[in-house]
């Protein structure tokens, strides 16, 4: 089973790889996360121009590469001669230590071929990029080591009957939230583990109230983005599985003494 979804744990997953201390989203970043020891690691996946499954977070790739424009009007070739560590700095951009250091957009394949023993929790940024997602996560073999989750309900429709494990939208969460307000368990809900974030525009989710809601069910709650140490141990007491963490370093000590 896929140790997300195992309710009960106290796991630590690696944000977009090892994100405070590597370009988001690349292979160097997830090789620093899997080295120190993660339990499983967040990435985010969009659909190119021609089709191929990439990870990026943004709908652009303006941000965090010396690149502009859609990640979805760029084909794989154009996205594959971007600089994925450009614009990555840890002073505010006195520094700019990963430029010109060959760090490209991963293909999610290659990543899944790179990682062959690692856990991964997808978030689906487009709901075109569910099916090929699919295609990807079952030509490779890696069912049991993929959960998916999105903001959007259909694309997590797309993976009826895989065997990939489907979080809940922000429809199942918007429709759960009277329950966790009251914290009232639902015996039956239809995703196989919740990940949200503490605040949402400045407004608490009440989190205990979600694991108290999907505790019935069997379903885990996970929780992101925390890079503080005091942040984690609430979350974790109020029976929160997984902390995903910009800063992995930071909380698997913490792990290792209260799990």
């Amino acid at each position: 089973m896929h140790p997300l979804l195992s309710a009960g744990r106290r796991l630590v997953v690696g944000h977009r790889g090892n994100r405070a201390h590597a370009p988001e989203n690349t292979m160097p970043s997830f090789a620093e996360a899997v080295a120190l020891g993660v339990d499983a690691v967040e990435l985010d996946v969009h659909l190119s121009a021609d089709g191929v499954v990439v990870v990026m977070h943004d709908p652009t790739v303006d941000r965090t590469t010396n690149g502009a424009g859609a990640v979805s009007q760029l084909t794989w070739a154009e996205l594959s001669t971007l600089d994925a560590g450009h614009r990555f700095s840890t002073d505010r951009g006195r520094t700019w230590p990963w430029r010109d250091r060959g760090v490209q957009i991963p293909r999610f394949a290659d990543v899944l071929a790179q990682f062959p023993a690692t856990p991964f929790l997808i978030e689906i940024k487009v709901p075109e990029a569910a099916r090929p997602l699919r295609r990807v996560i079952e030509a490779a073999g890696a069912t049991e080591r993929c959960i998916v989750e999105s903001f959007h309900h259909a694309a997590g429709l797309e993976f009826a009957g895989s065997g990939v494990a489907v979080g809940a939208s922000q429809r199942d969460v918007t429709a759960l939230l009277p329950r966790a307000i009251m914290r009232l368990s639902a015996p039956h809900v239809g995703f196989a583990f919740m990940a949200i974030p503490p605040w949402h525009m400045g407004i608490p989710v009440p989190v205990g109230g979600m694991v108290a809601a999907t505790r019935a069910a069997g379903a885990p709650v996970h929780v992101w983005t925390v890079n503080d140490v005091s942040t984690a141990e609430r979350l974790w007491t109020k029976g929160v599985t997984a902390i995903i963490t910009d800063d992995p370093k930071l909380l698997l000590p913490l792990r290792q003494r209260t799990a």
